[in-house]
């Protein structure tokens, strides 16, 4: 295992670039951004004939179909990072800025692993990106397996977020770099152009949130995060600037357990109303970590949306529930320029399958979100007529949206009580909402 590691440390030499506060290379109005998230590398994998020693992720069961590019009782084999990355690279698609939404690390137990694991994961996968796209602007966020013990985000600094700050700062700016290390995040501002209205993004460590997360149990303001995080979104609207939040555990309520949320409800009912108050200010949000492709509407107290919310699904195709595991995937925003309105977004993946059996990955552009489910934008008003439309008997747009919740894994409709789940968590992120339509429909 240790020889694996050196190598994957050892993949080229940094190189510093200087990013202009703008960018001087947009000159249509649309601008595009890259989002990945969950690349959970397992540094074990290897091919071998007992399939019960393919990796470490299975725990000892037998990896179902093993190729270079992963299996799906196993998370991420490098090459199957770089594949991505590659081809993120070789896009016609000429991004702004890239969202790293988190979680580098394995999914194994406690003690086989450690502090300096997850720093030198942190820091080749931020090598790796560095390397792969050396001119790109990369916004990150930590991931609730980015600390050791995973989950145990602390509330006043540690080694991870420091080394975390040192591997970002070609990135991030001094006044990013002094929250990071403080507390796990940090706001940034980003210029399409001179001119452009200004667009902040904030990088939330919702992972203080988590509910697994025994250090912040009791707490009202892990450290200092809420009143940081209005503080901050009050300056953006009295600056007339836009937001994009990006985090990696979501908000809301999860699509495939009943009346539970990915983060503490009291701090959930928080964020909910947080994100309501300023739901002028925020053009967009942006999270990973359930490993699946779905999408929220954010309503405020009358049910009227004010907000779109999107979660991204895996490059790890790991099954981290009984029921399936996922291809793995990317995608790419389109926005306006001018108003950081959000226009479009590209999905991209990986059938595994076929990679593993032709030992080349190609990956492929699996939806344009507005051309499958035929809608103008993904502004909040059209999100929320695809969100009811979802809920009509034997909706097509449903079962389009569930094939790309697993990334085009194969599975069995979604149908009754998953269809109320799945329904009910696009629609309602507050808890008194949520239980309301899954009381009602279960």
């Amino acid at each position: 295992m240790g020889g694996v590691w050196v190598w994957l440390l050892a993949i080229a030499p940094l190189v510093v670039h200087a990013f202009p506060r703008w960018d001087t290379r947009t000159i249509d109005v649309t601008g595009k951004f890259w989002h990945v998230t969950d690349l959970h590398v397992d540094f074990s994998y290897r091919l071998t004939e007992d399939h019960t020693k393919v990796c470490l992720t299975s725990k000892g069961e037998n990896a179902s179909n093993p190729g270079v590019f992963g299996d799906f009782l196993c998370d991420s084999p490098y090459q199957l990072i770089l594949s991505a990355f590659q081809h993120i690279n070789k896009s016609e698609q000429k991004a702004n800025f890239m969202i790293w939404t988190g979680d580098s690390m394995p999914h194994l137990p406690v003690n086989d692993l450690s502090t300096k694991m997850v720093i030198d994961m942190i820091g080749n996968m931020t090598t790796t990106i560095r390397t792969l796209l050396p001119d790109l602007l990369v916004y990150p966020a930590f991931g609730n397996h980015d600390y050791w013990p995973q989950d145990q985000f602390p509330v006043a600094g540690s080694e991870v977020y420091t080394a975390a700050a040192e591997f970002w700062k070609p990135w991030l700016n001094d006044d990013a770099l002094y929250t990071l290390r403080k507390g796990g995040y940090y706001s940034q501002i980003y210029r399409s152009s001179p001119s452009a209205q200004p667009l902040r993004i904030i990088s939330l460590n919702t992972n203080l949130y988590y509910g697994p997360n025994k250090v912040t149990i009791n707490m009202t303001d892990p450290a200092g995060q809420f009143e940081w995080l209005e503080d901050t979104l009050y300056a953006s609207r009295q600056h007339k600037e836009k937001v994009y939040i990006i985090a990696h555990v979501p908000i809301g309520f999860l699509p495939y357990f009943a009346f539970t949320s990915a983060i503490q409800k009291p701090f959930n009912e928080r964020l909910v109303t947080i994100f309501r108050n300023y739901s002028d200010v925020l053009a967009g949000q942006f999270y990973g970590h359930i490993h699946r492709d779905s999408i929220m509407v954010l309503l405020n107290e009358k049910e009227n949306p004010v907000g779109s919310v999107f979660i991204a699904p895996s490059v790890t195709p790991i099954r981290p529930y009984e029921e399936s595991g996922n291809n793995p995937g990317f995608r790419i925003y389109h926005y306006d320029s001018n108003t950081y309105n959000l226009l479009d977004l590209w999905h991209y993946y990986l059938n595994l399958t076929d990679a593993n059996l032709k030992e080349e990955a190609i990956w492929k552009l699996e939806y344009i979100m507005t051309e499958i489910y035929k809608i103008k934008d993904l502004q909040p008003d059209s999100m929320e007529d695809l969100v009811k439309r979802f809920a009509k008997p034997d909706s097509l747009e449903f079962k389009t949206y569930y094939k790309n919740h697993v990334v085009q894994y194969e599975l069995e409709d979604c149908v009754g009580r998953c269809k109320v789940l799945q329904v009910c968590s696009v629609q309602y992120l507050d808890s008194d909402s949520y239980f309301k339509c899954a009381q009602e429909n279960l």
